[in-house]
Formats: structure tokens, sequence, C-alpha cells
């Protein structure tokens, strides 16, 4: 162990907070260590309220090996080292801790793994430095890029988008703006989105149109503007192909997707007419429709017109509407709700408040409730459990794998008008 410099301190890190950082106390404060394990005792160097790993002076015992060369630089894999069964018990923990904080009482189910072949969308940062253009991702608590050779949580489909990403900065340096690479994986090739450059002059598209034909893209756009379309990008949801938007939202994995949509089945198998709120491209939707009657909502308009459009061109489907309504502003309620058996809502990570506080007040028996922000999915899950609904079930999906980031799959059903509602915590 070398000596310790005037802002460097030994720490002992007691627990894992809910970005994967060790939390270590100090004086009278909290300490967020990146990379460091609960029972570690570490070098770090305190800037305010965090620190750097400096060293790992007692390793923990639950601390494996990385299976990545830029684990420490870049930021998007903060446990990797973690025990795979301890990792699980802590994920899974991020949601119990969020309903406990909500005062709600419920088992939450081991975590269930969904990675399949890796991620299937990424997001590359890029920026102009001293040296140059740099396309990768960033390092922790940081807006400094990270130049990577490879990820190994990214599916071999993607294979390709890491050095096109790095093609599209060097092309586009020369406008000293910081961009967002947006790339998903389809059917057809590689589907990329570039953002934060804004309008960009005829040379430059030029050049973009070349760096697609080089790099063998299948669409590329600007801020979702196509710029050049060699071929069309198309996903397949079940048994239906459906044509993909620019930057459209993904699951991150298939496996994901499928593992939700299935816990999503099986909490409404029975019933006859569903509700698909937050619908994107109909990744539920699709899927229920070849049971049962389906009206889908979604606020983006080019999600429900491919959706629409997947519709008329698939055989064997119940009836679909896909209708576009921003359900934050005007949420499904009253006699509209009334119509349905159930209801599945899929938001974004702000939750969907105002349509769980519609819901309340409505009578579909069945509602299930898909989130990827624990802390949004207990603010919602409290507004059903007070009106009378009981939570059935909680299933934690990870297709996420080394981060933070957690999938939820609740189903609440209503209870018997003289059936007590579930038990919450006391306090507010």
């Amino acid at each position: 162990m070398r000596a310790a410099s005037m802002s460097e301190r030994l720490l002992h890190i007691e627990r894992l907070g809910r970005r994967g950082e060790g939390i270590a106390r100090h004086g009278e404060g909290l300490v967020f260590v990146p990379y460091a394990l609960p029972n570690e005792t570490v070098l770090a160097e305190i800037s305010g309220n965090h620190a750097e790993l400096i060293e790992i002076i007692e390793p923990s015992l639950h601390r494996v090996a990385a299976n990545c060369p830029h684990y420490g630089l870049c930021g998007g894999c903060p446990v990797q080292t973690l025990n795979p069964a301890v990792y699980d018990e802590w994920k899974r923990g991020l949601v119990m801790a969020a309903l406990r904080s909500a005062k709600i009482e419920c088992d939450v189910a081991p975590l269930v793994h969904a990675y399949g072949a890796g991620r299937r969308r990424v997001t590359f940062h890029a920026r102009m430095e001293k040296n140059g253009a740099k396309a990768g991702f960033m390092r922790a608590r940081s807006h400094e890029i990270v130049e990577i050779d490879f990820c190994p949580v990214l599916a071999d489909s993607l294979s390709g988008a890491l050095p096109a990403a790095r093609a599209i900065a060097q092309a586009l340096a020369v406008h000293g703006k910081p961009l967002d690479v947006v790339i998903n994986a389809a059917i057809g090739g590689l589907d990329v989105d570039i953002r934060g450059v804004g309008p960009l002059p005829q040379p430059s598209l030029a050049v973009l149109m070349e760096i697609a034909e080089r790099h063998d893209i299948a669409r590329l756009s600007l801020h979702r503007q196509l710029v050049v379309l060699r071929r069309a990008p198309q996903i397949r949801v079940g048994d239906v192909t459906v044509a993909l938007p620019s930057a459209a939202f993904l699951q991150a994995t298939e496996e994901g997707e499928k593992t939700i949509a299935q816990l999503v089945g099986e909490a409404v198998d029975g019933t006859k007419r569903i509700a698909d709120l937050f619908c994107g491209l109909g990744a539920f939707a699709l899927r229920l429709a070849t049971k049962a009657r389906v009206d889908a909502y979604d606020s983006d308009a080019d999600a429900i017109a491919a959706l629409s459009r997947a519709v008329r061109g698939s055989a064997g489907l119940r009836p679909l509407r896909a209708e576009r309504r921003d359900l934050f502003n005007q949420p499904l309620a009253g006699a509209e709700l009334a119509e349905f058996d159930a209801v599945v809502f899929d938001p974004p990570r702000a939750g969907a408040e105002a349509q769980a506080r519609a819901l309340a007040a409505a009578p579909p028996k069945c509602v299930v409730a898909v989130s990827c922000n624990p802390a949004s999915f207990a603010r919602d899950a409290k507004i059903l459990l007070s009106a009378g609904y009981r939570l059935e079930s909680v299933v934690p999906v990870d297709q996420f794998r080394y981060s933070s980031h957690v999938e939820i799959v609740g189903v609440f059903l209503r209870l018997e008008p003289k059936r007590r509602p579930p038990k919450l915590l006391s306090g507010n």
C-alpha cells in the first residue's frame, strides 16, 4: 500500500447504492465510490460526497474478476465484479427498497435473467477533444468519453455499431458539437440516428451517405429525419413483422421483450378486451391480439403508424386498434376504461401517475404495470392499492446486465367488495 495524499482516505464500504456505487461514511456524511463493493476497505480520493477509487486494500469475498478490459474506466457496468448470486439479490433489493419507501408490503419474486444474445440498442457519445474526435461511453459521474474496442453486453448484431459511430464522430468533428449516436439492431442491419449536431450542410450529408455505404448501415437519420435509406429496418414481434421507425424505442434485449410480454400475457389470460397503454410498436399488443381484442395507445405518431401498418398486413389477429394519444395529459378514464377487462401500461421512467389515478377510479379487474423505474412504479402502485386493488405479484426482470437498471412487472387485481384492502405500512 502506498502512502495516501492529503485528499485520499481509507474508507470502509458499507453497502451498494441504487446506482451500483459503494457507500461509505466519512465524517458526518456519506461518500459514493464507483466500483467499490460492500465490506471492502479502499483507498479513495474524496471530492465532496464522491470519491475516485485508488486502491482496494481489503477486497470483498464476493468480488469476482471483470470480464471487460474497460471496467473501471467506462461507467456503464458498475457492478460487473459482484458475485452473480449477490448481484441478483442487490438488484431485487432495489425493487424491495422502493416498495418499502412507499410503505407497501409485498413479496418480490427472484430476479429473472433476460439477457439473451445481448443488448440490441446502444447509444454512443461522441466529443471533439484535444487529440481528435472520440466515440464511446462516459466515465462514471463524468462527461469524459472513454473510447472502447468492444462491449461484452452488446449482441453480435451490433458488432458494426462502434466503428460506424466512430466514423460519424470523425466526420462531424468539424462542427464542434457533442453528439449522441443511437443505434438499433434490426432485421436489415443497423438503424442509426444522430442527435445533437442540428441541421447539416449538403457536403456533410454527402459524407454521412458515404459512411452509411462503407459501414453497411441500413438507415441513417439525423434527429429522426432521413439521410439515407439502403434497406428498410424491421423487427419481429411474435409472428408479426413491424417496420421500425427511426430511433424507435425497443426493449434492451429481444429476450427481455419476450420475457416481459410472457408475464403480461399470463396475467391477462382469459380476458376478452384489453387496453395497452404506452404501447410503442406493439410489443405486448401484437402478442395479446392473438387471443383477445386490443386497443393500443401511445403519443408517438410514428410508432402508432407502424403498429397500424403491421396489423393490416397480418393474419390471425383479433381486432387491434391503435390510436395516438398523450396519456400523460389525457389518460384513459371513466367510461372509456369501463370497456376493458384488463389494462396494461408501460410508461417511460417518469411513470404514469395521471393514468394510475384514472385507473383507481375505474372498474378494470386486472391492471398490469410494467416499469423501468422502481420509484415511479412504487408511487403508481400505491395509488392503485389505496383505491382497492391488490398487488398480486411483482417480478423483477434483468435485461441490463451489470447495471443498476431493472424492469418490473406488477399485477394488480380488484378486491371483492367485502374484502379489506391490502395493508400499507404506517406513515405517509
